[in-house]
């Protein structure tokens, strides 16, 4: 089916558009993914949806299309889920840091997200100077693990398509729906998986609170730094931690407010090869890590032994 019938709803402005039942999106994402679309169409599809902003109908219908065509990573155990697609600009990129952190307690992480963005610097770029190779092989994410290493798999690999998606914004020069089911998507089978969810502004942060409710989501969902599903170094965010669709208050907390009373030592420069350096610095004891990045590491450490405490109980548990 083309796509046009679709854009008629959803292409109408804020104001005259209207949202697409779950199945609507589902077909609709299906059918961009595909590639069965002719390029206009789909840059018409990301400027509406950029235009309307998606419900929450809408993102599970698109994620349900991205989960079927998207391969999937087998697991035995829980697994924290870390999308990193932003980088970073004017502070330090420290996913590579939390991911390492979580790894080295023993924890299988996962992160996802593009090899390079311009004007960024990237989780892959800053994990390529710590000897962190992207994993093209879905084989080696085990090997990674048992080496207590964080497995930065690419968006290519995962969903290829949806990365053709995502390409679209050096075109369009806007982010699409495709950004959002990014940080949304789970490729693993098998196991539990922790997702750390960033939000930019509060109204993505409730949206993403109705949807952990509503599909019984285990996910923690925080205002990331630059984008980035990891606490802002300088001022503890809120964290709001969702097991099986319920927030659960004591792996959570509130963001700080009033006056800063210290800073954290930071790298001057935010480039790749100084953060790398920062985050071997903190790993080794050499420099003391961020608060607010050490109280979210143990917040994941504790939400991950509830999962697996979840998962050897079994079903009904």
């Amino acid at each position: 089916m083309s796509i046009a019938v679709y854009l008629k709803d959803i292409g109408r402005g804020a104001a005259g558009s209207r949202a697409l039942s779950v199945p609507a999106a589902h077909a609709l994402m299906r059918e961009v993914l595909s590639g069965g679309a002719p390029a206009p169409a789909v840059g018409a599809f990301v400027m509406a949806m950029r235009m309307k902003g998606e419900t929450l109908d809408e993102l599970v219908g698109f994620l349900r299309a991205v989960q079927e065509i998207g391969v999937t990573v087998p697991s035995t155990q829980p697994v924290v889920l870390m999308p990193s697609y932003n980088g970073s600009r004017k502070l330090p990129n420290l996913t590579p840091l939390l991911a390492l952190w979580l790894a080295r307690e023993g924890l299988p992480v996962l992160v996802h997200g593009p090899l390079a963005e311009p004007g960024r610097v990237t989780t892959a770029a800053i994990l390529h100077d710590l000897g962190i190779a992207p994993i093209l092989n879905l084989q080696d994410i085990e090997r990674a693990w048992s080496r207590r290493e964080p497995a930065f798999v690419p968006t290519e690999v995962l969903c290829p398509s949806l990365q053709r998606l995502l390409d679209l914004r050096r075109v369009i020069g806007l982010r699409g729906p495709g950004h959002t089911v990014a940080k949304m998507m789970n490729p693993v089978q098998g196991a539990p998986v922790l997702r750390l969810v960033n939000h930019t502004h509060p109204e993505f942060g409730a949206l993403m609170s109705a949807w952990a409710q509503r599909e019984g989501i285990d996910a923690m969902l925080l205002r990331g730094t630059e984008g980035e599903p990891v606490a802002d170094p300088r001022r503890q965010p809120r964290i709001d931690t969702w097991l099986g669709g319920t927030l659960r208050p004591e792996l959570s907390l509130p963001a700080h407010e009033g006056v800063l009373t210290e800073l954290p030592l930071l790298p001057r420069e935010t480039d790749a090869a100084s953060t790398a350096i920062y985050v071997q610095e903190v790993l080794s004891g050499m420099r003391p890590a961020p608060t607010p990045l050490a109280r979210q590491a143990g917040l994941v450490i504790a939400a991950a032994a509830a999962l697996q405490a979840r998962q050897t109980a079994g079903p009904g548990a």
